[in-house]
């Protein structure tokens, strides 16, 4: 409440500067601009200003991701202050869009969807497969988006667009490149990346390295009052000659177990037939080595340290695709044609404490084909878009256990069927845009058909006894979006728009089967009854700019989201608990629930002070609830009269939706100089109480604390100079307070008191 108060009273003191003084004129920076004009790529397959399009998008450019100067994709994204990201350890971040999460919101890069078969609804590091630094610009789209891309797309779209070759025009030759190194001291992280574009008149290529090394996280030493323990790392299972050792930590504020490296390679080939016909050849690898899963590390069992080993084995992403884009071709002015092919690996790997015998190993290996055309024609003041789409997902699960001490291996029961899994999306959509001729309102509309087709067998059936060996779903889907701007006034726009989106069950929700929580003693199991999840939307965005200095935006939204799929109580061969990992869980399955709501708002404000000073502010709000039985049921969290919480059973006729994020936002000040731009910026999350966390779903209860995730703010100052041309110093000083925190539902906690220093060129 006192965040929400602090950004009024700086709204009512930019409204009275400018009352008193109109001369002053707009700071030109990249971070703090809010621009009308700008093009944007994902809405449509194809670029159209930012004013035309009814739905809310923010746009992160190659200068802000520079001037961030993250650590990671998700950093960058948190650092926006408008995208929550959830974390479980270093090498994860899950990005939070109104309140979906994972599955539910669409990962893209190069116009090529990420999410595939095995996208789970929990918490994905799949964002981080990305290099940050060869980007070249991250859309986010809010709100349902699935007339273009279909399924998944529920909470809205982050489209990662990275840098492409540059030819040469009327020179016989160009050149381009950047290369930086970076060190933070917090996790003693050491980056490299460098990239070279080389173009002549019809060809030109582009090649992106980056490696990154990242040693344990040491969080802040500034705890909360009522937490002085919070996070603290005091014991882990250690090595002694040979054995595993419960050991002390030197120092309780490193996180140890959480280092990981990266590296990235992205490569482009550019050839230009004519100047109506163009083919590009794009080339991506990123992988890591073992990332270990920090929250598990933290588990506990009989009041001691449950796991000796629980990491990630190397992740990896392959993407090769091949586009054609041609212009000018009479029965469509822009055609587009993308074929694409993807090769994830991820695996889990994990042995209990002292358990020489059961080193567990599950691989996952998905193949994805995709293809996609789309074209657009302009007439008289209608853009038409129609496209065709196709993704093609083949998942191998496969699973062992060995034993250490005599080198012995044997079948485990595998993350998901061990038999064929396969799942098909093919769609059909058009899209179009009408300009008023009044040049005051533009309309959007589209329709969008999909049919899915999924396969999935278990051929080895002895370790649960599944009633259903199994799963076969085919079935289509329509979904649209109707939107309208309106420009008021010159400087003044109102943007409304309905929508629908859909989320086709995949191999993960229908098939899966895993320890959702060691704490509370938790399996999930497979449930072929699944059905597609729907969301309804509806948007008001209201913008302002004000003397050409002041951009005021407000954005309020509503979702109903029905057949909404989660993790609720469930019986197998009629029991309501079984062995696993040989503790006693309660069986838990996903579910469709029949209603949901959620409803928010963002708010934004941009505005020049003086010459080169500029401040910024946004906040966004999240709430969403579930509607059970009325006579069934539930776990949940109640307040006792001591102000402490207990998880009770109870006949409730709601409850929280599970990955719905705390009120965030960022404040910002920037100063920009000749070669000089330096920051001073504010993150902050509010409270997360734990009434309103989801006792069945992804929240995590267990890694918060006995009241839920405390509210927090950081103090951060970054600092950018050229000191010869083409050559800058970045530094800065993240969490200068050195507080202790941890993003709601993370088991990992955030950096403390953080130096960074980095060298980049430029040329």
């Amino acid at each position: 409440m006192k965040i929400t108060l602090l950004i009024i009273a700086a709204f009512m003191m930019l409204q009275v500067t400018h009352a008193q003084n109109k001369n002053i004129r707009t700071a030109d920076t990249a971070q703090t601009q809010i621009n009308l004009e700008e093009i944007v790529v994902s809405s449509n397959n194809f670029t159209e200003k930012k004013k035309n399009i009814a739905q809310k998008i923010d746009i992160i450019t190659a200068n802000t991701i520079a001037l961030t100067n993250a650590q990671s994709t998700g950093d960058l994204l948190i650092n926006t202050g408008k995208v929550f990201v959830q974390k479980s350890q270093q090498g994860g971040s899950s990005p939070v869009l109104r309140g979906f999460e994972a599955s539910r919101i669409l990962l893209v890069i190069d116009g090529v969807r990420m999410n595939n078969a095995i996208y789970r609804s929990g918490h994905l590091q799949n964002v981080i497969t990305t290099d940050q630094n060869s980007l070249s610009r991250v859309e986010v789209m809010y709100g349902p988006s699935s007339t273009i891309y279909g399924s998944d797309a529920l909470g809205g779209i982050i489209h990662l667009i990275t840098k492409s070759p540059v030819l040469s025009g009327d020179k016989r030759f160009h050149s381009a490149g950047t290369a930086f190194t970076r060190y933070s001291t917090a996790n003693e992280e050491k980056t490299i990346h460098a990239d070279i574009s080389l173009g002549g008149k019809k060809f030109a290529w582009f090649q992106g390295y980056n490696f990154s090394d990242f040693g344990d996280m040491k969080m802040g030493n500034n705890y909360p009052s009522k937490y002085p323990d919070f996070g603290k790392r005091n014991t882990f299972v250690g090595n002694v000659n040979g054995l595993d050792s419960v050991l002390a930590n030197p120092d309780n504020r490193v996180q140890k177990y959480s280092g990981f490296k990266q590296w990235d390679i992205t490569q482009k080939i550019l050839y230009q037939q004519n100047a109506n016909l163009s083919h590009t050849l794009n080339l991506q690898f990123s992988n890591t080595n073992n990332v270990p899963r920090y929250d598990r590390l933290q588990d506990t069992r009989n009041g001691s340290l449950r796991y000796a080993e629980w990491y990630y084995g190397p992740q990896k992403r392959l993407l090769g695709a091949y586009e054609l884009n041609a212009s000018k071709l009479g029965f469509v002015d822009d055609l587009k044609v993308n074929v694409n092919y993807q090769d994830i690996e991820e695996s889990r790997q994990n042995r209990d404490y002292k358990r020489y015998d059961r080193f567990d190993s599950r691989i996952e290996k998905v193949k994805v084909f995709g293809a996609a055309m789309s074209g657009r024609k302009v007439a008289g003041n209608n853009e038409i878009t129609v496209g065709i789409d196709a993704q093609l997902n083949d998942v191998k699960s496969t699973a062992t256990r060995k034993n250490l001490n005599t080198g012995a291996i044997v079948g485990l029961d595998t993350r998901y069927p061990d038999g064929k899994n396969k799942m098909n999306n093919f769609g059909i959509y058009a899209q179009h845009v009408y300009k008023f001729r009044n040049k005051k309102l533009v309309l959007n509309d589209g329709i969008r058909v999909q049919a899915v087709s999924l396969k999935s067998n278990v051929k080895d059936n002895s370790f649960f006894h599944l009633p259903d060996t199994a799963v076969r779903q085919k079935y289509a889907v329509i979904n649209g979006n109707l939107g309208i701007v309106y420009m008021i006034f010159k400087n003044t726009s109102l943007k409304t728009s309905v929508s629908s989106g859909f989320r086709a069950p995949n191999i993960d929700d229908l098939a899966k089967i895993f320890e959702s929580s060691t704490a509370a003693k938790q399996v999930v199991i497979p449930n072929a009854d699944l059905k597609p999840e729907y969301t309804y939307n509806l948007d008001l965005t209201i913008y302002q700019k004000i003397a050409g200095r002041v951009n005021l935006e407000f954005t309020g939204y509503y979702t109903l989201f029905r057949n909404a799929i989660i993790k609720a109580p469930f019986q197998l061969n009629g029991q309501d608990s079984i062995i696993y990992n040989g503790v006693k869980s309660q069986v838990l399955a996903s579910q469709n629930v029949n209603k949901a709501t959620l409803y928010g708002y963002s708010i934004g404000l941009n505005a020049g002070i003086y010459k080169g000073l500029s401040f910024s502010s946004t906040l966004t709000y999240s709430y969403g609830r579930f509607k059970t039985n009325t006579a069934k049921t539930s776990s949940v969290y109640e307040k006792q009269g001591n102000g402490s919480y207990l998880l009770v059973q109870r006949s409730v006729s709601s409850k929280p939706l599970d990955h719905i994020p705390p009120v965030i936002g960022k404040t910002s000040i920037v100063y920009q100089y000749k070669k000089i731009n330096t920051e001073l910026f504010f993150l902050y999350n509010g409270w997360k109480r734990l009434d309103q966390f989801n006792s069945d779903g992804e929240d995590n209860a267990q890694y918060a604390t006995a009241d839920g995730m405390p509210a927090w703010f950081t103090v951060n100052w970054k600092g950018n100079i050229e000191v010869v041309k083409n050559l800058q110093v970045q530094v800065g000083i993240e969490n200068i307070c050195d507080r202790n925190y941890r993003y709601f539902a993370s088991g990992f906690s955030a950096p403390g008191r953080n130096f960074i220093v980095a060298l980049r060129a430029k040329w």
